[in-house]
């Protein structure tokens, strides 16, 4: 969340980001925990046949700060699945890249791992904590395995909202054969509990490490030594060490399996059946013995894994290396690293740009291995598009996660010395913008050579966020009858949409042009590929234009798909007309995009629909609090709740009016959802009365702790002089899940009161 100050506490954040042992993860669970109801639950993606053979996994794990700047991912189109990973025994992913992942249709893993001194919990987590007191204990022929850990890992995936585990064992099992062969039984009981209590989606993931005898022996490929593992989980991560061969021999090693053991349907099992893209072959950014060399050199090992003609899927090791490698570097910024992290995942703005690859580093009689030039990660995978927005709504302030300001609906509340990072506040970046904008004439004849375009992220201003997604014009002169007015088709979001409901596309925009020329903008969408083949055209409505706050526009419009369309991806963006005095001369001009919102349209007229508020706010101190103090803190929470509009009966109807006096809004949409809640403080002061809410001071946002209705307050927060006062009034206001910021009268507020002392 964007918070007011620095130096804030540990209670802003998750609890418990992390257990070092499974004694630590058994305390936590003697106590309850209500499950965390500010994360977004998963969505899968529509899945198109042209993209179910090319599926990519990440590993990392970050260290954040509310007041400052730091590593965050931006490409998920690009991965079906996130895996947070540590060095802790078991780690939970953060509440904010949980829901950075879900909005756009990504698994969030945890990580539970052995490494070092970790055999005795690695035989605890089969057998079961130790049990003072208890009786003798089971004798078999073999390792006794216990439900209980895969119990308690399941329950906290469900209390916090992620999908699963990457088992991570790097110790070795010092009960040989038979302990490895009781750990595979146990991942069964994993899973079993994973899909009851998460979900059919739910993961467990093993990585290539301990063998079927349980030497810690890393194979880089899938063989019969690690078969057994492979088989009782959902997915195989290779390690990285590989030479060139082994995805080539991974494949050929699965396509000889027999059929039953890897079609769990056969066996009478829920989980999924296996398949070459189970199988993730892992390339890790840093190096470290990974094929390529790592870095910028990654491409080679991606090559060779092939996910769009082998069948694999690709593990990326360590991608936070762009940051990771280059901020402690003279002069290093934000804007340095976004480039140098775009040039890895998508190519460089210029295409004429050439990327310098340092030479690959070879083993000890290893074969040179030639490859072509550079190749960004994405040039390996095609673009997934995020949950239909009949099933999440999509909306986007093409927020990064990071900022320097906060602004809301087109003011500024909040500047900062040092930025901010929140993760929950990330959204889609505009995937059709990025490397560069594609621009073409909407005249499609038309000789003229095609605009220059770019795309940057300006963090000066923003509608609803940290930043606006700025796209920048520059066409040269013409001497044509008619390049007085010219006309360009600007794509900006895809989106996999359904047939038979209808959509509403609202977009926030600022234009600026040099002096002579004047800019048309509307709105629009265009078919880009359907389920069943070629779409030829969208059923698109009129849009409507309305000039809003701090010199912002809104354009609103409705889309559907023709009938007999299954599903098909579409691509929303702006039909931009200009109008020049001289056509002979070049002209610029920029678009500044705030936020783009896409989700099923209102039911009709007769339908009453809810109108969202905030219920109710109240705040209480975790202290007596007396005025002056330094020393505040507590709890501010809230309810939120919906409203029907007043209800107009002019007559009594006949007892036999077919017509129902209401109908009332059945959809998804009846009761409201937020993305966030903006939080302001005034005080109360000595003497008179309370000034009004648009008097009051923005302190911060929702988001960091994944706890619903609720914001930890404490004085790092606070403005200076607010505890001058007879007390303090916080007001709490929403902004949906379409991006709409609930106007005053529908939110609320809640006093806190000081001991005045000897005043």
């Amino acid at each position: 969340m964007p918070l007011r100050g620095t130096g804030h506490g540990k209670l802003v954040g998750d609890e418990a980001p992390y257990f070092e042992s499974l004694a630590e993860l058994d305390q936590w669970t003697s106590l309850p925990h209500a499950k965390l109801m500010a994360v977004l639950e998963y969505q899968a993606r529509p899945q198109l046949a042209e993209s179910l053979n090319q599926r990519g996994k990440l590993l990392g794990g970050y260290t954040e700060s509310p007041s400052g700047l730091c590593y965050t991912f931006n490409f998920w189109p690009l991965c079906d699945t996130f895996v947070y990973f540590s060095h802790h025994r078991v780690t939970v992913p953060p509440s904010g890249w949980i829901t950075a992942g879900h909005r756009q249709g990504v698994k969030m893993l945890g990580t539970i791992i052995f490494e070092g001194s970790g055999e005795a919990d690695c035989l605890q987590l089969i057998v079961g904590p130790p049990q003072a007191g208890a009786g003798p204990t089971l004798r078999t022929d073999s390792i006794p395995i216990s439900r209980h850990y895969a119990s308690v890992l399941a329950e906290l995936a469900r209390q916090r909202g992620f999908d699963g585990y990457l088992l991570n064992f790097e110790c070795p099992l010092q009960g040989g054969p038979e302990q490895a062969q009781a750990l595979a039984g146990w991942i069964l009981l994993l899973r079993s509990e994973l899909v009851t209590k998460v979900g059919p989606h739910a993961q467990a993931i093993w990585y290539d490490s301990v063998v079927f005898n349980g030497q810690l022996r890393w194979q880089d490929r899938l063989n019969s030594l690690n078969l057994p593992f492979f088989l009782s989980s959902d997915a195989f991560f290779t390690n990285y060490t590989w030479p060139p061969s082994f995805p080539a021999l991974t494949a050929q090693y699965f396509m000889s399996l027999d059929p039953v053991l890897i079609n769990d349907d056969a066996r009478g099992s829920c989980i999924s059946t296996k398949s070459l893209q189970s199988i993730f072959t892992g390339v890790d950014v840093w190096g470290r013995g990974s094929h390529g060399g790592g870095g910028f050199g990654s491409y080679r090992a991606m090559t060779h894994i092939d996910p769009q003609s082998l069948g694999l899927s690709v593990a990326l090791f360590g991608q936070a290396w762009t940051w990771e490698s280059e901020q402690d570097k003279p002069g290093w910024n934000w804007d340095q690293w976004w480039e140098y992290e775009r040039k890895l995942w998508i190519g460089p703005a210029d295409p004429q740009e050439v990327v310098p690859v340092p030479d690959a580093p070879r083993r000890p009689g290893e074969p040179e291995c030639p490859h072509d030039a550079f190749e960004p990660v994405s040039s390996f995978f095609v673009h997934a598009t995020p949950p239909d927005p009949a099933q999440l709504v999509f909306c986007t302030s093409f927020s990064p996660g990071v900022g320097c300001s906060w602004f809301v609906e087109g003011m500024n509340v909040l500047q900062t010395k040092n930025g901010w990072t929140d993760i929950d506040k990330q959204s889609s970046l505009g995937n059709l913008v990025w490397p560069r904008p594609s621009v073409m004439w909407e005249n499609d004849d038309s000789p003229e050579p095609l605009p220059l375009a770019s795309s940057r992220l300006d963090m000066s201003d923003a509608w609803n966020g940290g930043n606006t997604l700025k796209i920048s014009i520059s066409c040269a002169g013409s001497t044509a009858d008619d390049a007085f007015f010219r006309c360009i088709w600007l794509p900006v979001q895809s989106l996999n949409v359904t047939s038979l409901v209808s959509y509403d596309v609202n977009i926030v925009y600022k234009t600026a042009a040099c002096e002579g020329t004047d800019l048309d903008l509307g709105l629009f969408v265009k078919p880009l590929m359907a389920g069943g083949g070629d779409l030829q055209e969208v059923n698109v409505g009129a849009s409507t234009q309305s000039y809003i706050k701090n010199g912002w526009t809104r354009q609103v419009l409705s889309f559907s798909l023709p009938s007999g369309t299954a599903d098909a991806v579409i691509a929303v963006g702006l039909i931009i007309g200009f109008v020049t005095e001289d056509p002979s001369r070049p002209l610029d001009f920029s678009v500044s995009l705030g936020q783009l919102a896409v989700y099923p349209s209102s039911p009709t007229a007769r339908v009453s629909k809810g109108i969202p508020g905030i219920l109710w706010a109240k705040f209480q101190s975790t202290k007596p609090i007396t005025s002056p103090s330094t020393d505040f803190s507590g709890f501010l929470t809230w309810d939120i709740a919906s409203s029907f509009p007043r209800l107009a009966l002019r007559m009594i109807p006949p007892p036999e009016d077919s017509n129902p006096i209401w109908i009332l809004d059945s959809t998804n949409d009846r009761f409201p959802s937020f993305l966030y809640f903006n939080i302001y403080v005034i005080p109360h002061p000595l003497s008179g009365s309370v000034a009004g809410a648009t008097a009051a001071i923005f302190i911060g946002t929702t988001g960091l702790d994944g706890r619903a209705n609720r914001l930890y307050v404490d004085s790092t927060i606070l403005p200076k002089n607010v505890m001058d006062g007879r007390g303090l009034r916080f007001y709490v206001q929403g902004v949906s899940d379409k991006g709409d910021v609930l106007p005053w009268e529908m939110c609320a507020y809640a006093d806190c009161m000081f001991e005045l002392g000897g005043r």
